[in-house]
């Protein structure tokens, strides 16, 4: 990877739309709090040691550090410290609006709630010093912004429904999204395991959020499972994550729908659910202008970052530093907020193109 392009990458004011919290994870912090539960016997520390270090991660590694973060992220003070360290590092990569997905854990054991995660997770925001962050929605006074020259950066939530539970708990999640709606929750996300539970579950939840106004965007495609991804587009989300295992109708439909895509190149490759590089269908829909967004799914699972994933549709598809600019700026459009933050953020832009020449 060239560091004088990736630099470049870094330079430019991004848009995130399609990060995990649990998943962007420091290896550091992950290594710190491993330690921890390895000294009072919790896991067995040499099980994990390798895993979290490595780079190049196997899927096998993979699915056996998501189980490590799940059993480290049942803790308030993890959670608030998690939130703050990403959302950090998302501004560091000079990312000037995030959505971040969520899904809220229940742990009776420690009496923590799926409310009481979510406050952890606020907490951690309003923790964040980097940058002035804005989380409110338009028309309240409640943001961080204090009036000085410091970077500013937009964060909004995502509250993710795991495939595994029931249709009342996914109801329970989407009831905390409307109540948290002051707090910057602006929508509902479907993820988890892609092989388990059913769309006929989900969908009552689902029908009610947008009911309310909510946005809803859905982990869609992962596995080649036709009819479920017909049923997902006939539902008409506000956007989708992956598209990897569509067939020429359901291709068709999509592109027909125009909803948005959201793209995790490295994540694709590293999971395989996409084969190569080279065969990956941001060509096809980049090609017939179908609006998508480069997003990073899990950068800390995955060793990367939104700057990288930048680099490498770059690299691998022949991209120019004004098509990539512009690829950039377009993300703006899919976003789930007001038009107020779409021209600020435009502004911002603008304010880019003159410093980097385009």
């Amino acid at each position: 990877m060239n560091r004088e392009e990736l630099e470049w990458c870094v330079s430019v004011p991004k848009v995130e739309l399609h990060a995990h919290l649990n998943g962007s994870v420091r290896n550091s912090t992950l290594f710190e709090l491993a330690r921890v539960l390895g000294d009072k016997g919790v896991i067995v520390f040499s099980d994990v040691e390798n895993v979290i270090m490595k780079d190049d991660r196997t899927l096998h590694e993979v699915f056996k550090l998501f189980d490590l973060i799940h059993i480290l992220t049942t803790d308030h003070s993890t959670v608030t410290r998690i939130t703050k360290e990403v959302i950090e590092d998302f501004a560091a990569e000079n990312v000037v609006y995030l959505e971040l997905r969520t899904t809220p854990k229940r742990n009776d054991s420690i009496g923590m709630s799926k409310r009481s995660y979510m406050d952890a997770v606020m907490e951690g925001l309003r923790a964040v010093s980097s940058v002035d962050v804005d989380y409110s929605p338009a028309g309240l006074k409640t943001n961080t912004f204090n009036g000085s020259m410091r970077k500013k950066m937009y964060v909004r939530f995502l509250l993710s429904i795991d495939r595994r539970e029931s249709t009342e708990a996914a109801m329970e999640t989407v009831k905390l999204a409307l109540e948290m709606r002051d707090l910057g929750v602006v929508g509902i996300d479907l993820s988890g395991n892609p092989i388990v539970g059913n769309w006929s579950t989900f969908l009552p939840a689902l029908k009610f959020a947008k009911e309310q106004g909510l946005y809803i965007t859905l982990h869609c495609g992962e596995v080649p499972n036709q009819e479920e991804i017909k049923a997902m587009i006939d539902f008409l989300p506000h956007r989708i994550g992956h598209a990897c295992c569509f067939d020429e109708e359901n291709w068709r439909k999509l592109k027909s729908a125009k909803i948005p895509v959201e793209i995790c190149l490295t994540s694709n490759i590293r999971t395989e659910t996409i084969s190569s590089i080279d065969i990956h269908h941001f060509v096809d829909l980049y090609k017939a202008k179908h609006p998508l967004v480069l997003c990073t799914d899990d950068s800390g699972v995955f060793s990367t970052s939104l700057s990288r994933e930048y680099n490498l549709a770059s690299s691998s598809f022949g991209l120019g530093k004004t098509e990539m600019f512009q690829l950039a700026e377009i993300a703006i459009n899919f976003i789930f907020a007001d038009d107020g933050v779409k021209t600020d953020l435009r502004a911002t832009f603008e304010e880019a193109v003159k410093k980097l020449n385009l």
